[in-house]
């Protein structure tokens, strides 16, 4: 019998350990749990160099909400809260670097948006925290056959989402693809994080001519903050410029090193 590996990722432990026992129960399913994003991480990588990698993460929509705010926060040390990682995070990290494993996200309350940006992040099912271990079963099994997973109620809202993205995308394209070869490579030394100063260093240019540059690309792409700039070239797929390093800083609006 092909048995499923299972990881639950939850930093609720109650729930997670209560889940990981259900799941057990199953003679085909083997499962192990997680409390935050850094141990799932830390997780997968231990399996893999073992050679029996997870088939399925089931994440907590609310990963890290428990040490990162919130009325039921739990003060953490100030070197793990660093170290926090999000479930959407999560999903998007492991459907790059581990695309075999299919991830499922384990929600409180429905939520489109959410919803959306989970599918967009690489994962592969939604699913109510309280439905049944036979319905969350039959998810496991779906997903493993390349299936995706939405409650109907949710279909419609996130297919809105979906499609409004898309339209944001491309009018972000539109807008990068309006900027000169050498604006376009200012964006993306803004997308690593480069200020000023250290744009001028790598692309060989005077401090004033690159901040001549920096106020084209925002004008043309119509904003008027380097953060704002930087959200839009990244919904138009715009990566950051290989091997940078640096800080921007905003001072009211305005562009300084």
């Amino acid at each position: 019998m092909a048995r499923i590996r299972v990881l639950v990722v939850d930093d609720h432990r109650i729930f997670a350990e209560s889940l990981a026992a259900a799941l057990a129960a199953e003679p085909d399913v083997d499962v192990s749990a997680a409390g935050s994003g850094p141990a799932a991480l830390r997780a997968l990588e231990r399996a893999a160099a073992e050679g029996r990698g997870y088939d399925v993460l089931l994440v907590d929509a609310e990963l890290g909400a428990l040490t990162t705010g919130g009325a039921h926060a739990v003060p953490v040390p100030r070197q793990e809260a660093a170290g926090v990682v999000d479930g959407i995070s999560l999903v998007a990290g492991v459907s790059s670097g581990r695309p075999a494993v299919r991830s499922v996200v384990l929600a409180e309350k429905d939520d489109p948006r959410a919803a959306a940006r989970a599918l967009q992040a690489g994962a592969s099912g939604w699913v109510a925290k309280d439905c049944s271990l036979q319905r969350l079963l039959a998810v496991i099994r779906g997903v493993l056959r390349d299936e995706t997973h939405l409650p109907p109620a949710l279909l419609t809202g996130v297919l809105r989402e979906l499609t409004a993205a898309r339209k944001h995308r491309t009018e972000s394209e539109r807008l990068v693809e309006s900027l000169t070869p050498r604006e376009r490579e200012v964006l993306r030394c803004m997308v690593a994080g480069l200020g000023r100063k250290a744009v001028a260093e790598r692309l060989f240019l005077s401090p004033h001519t690159v901040r001549t540059h920096m106020q084209n690309v925002l004008g043309k792409l119509g904003v008027h903050s380097t953060l704002a700039a930087v959200a839009l070239a990244r919904r138009a797929g715009v990566g950051p410029a290989e091997h940078a390093l640096g800080n921007v800083v905003e001072r009211g609006g305005q562009l300084a090193q």
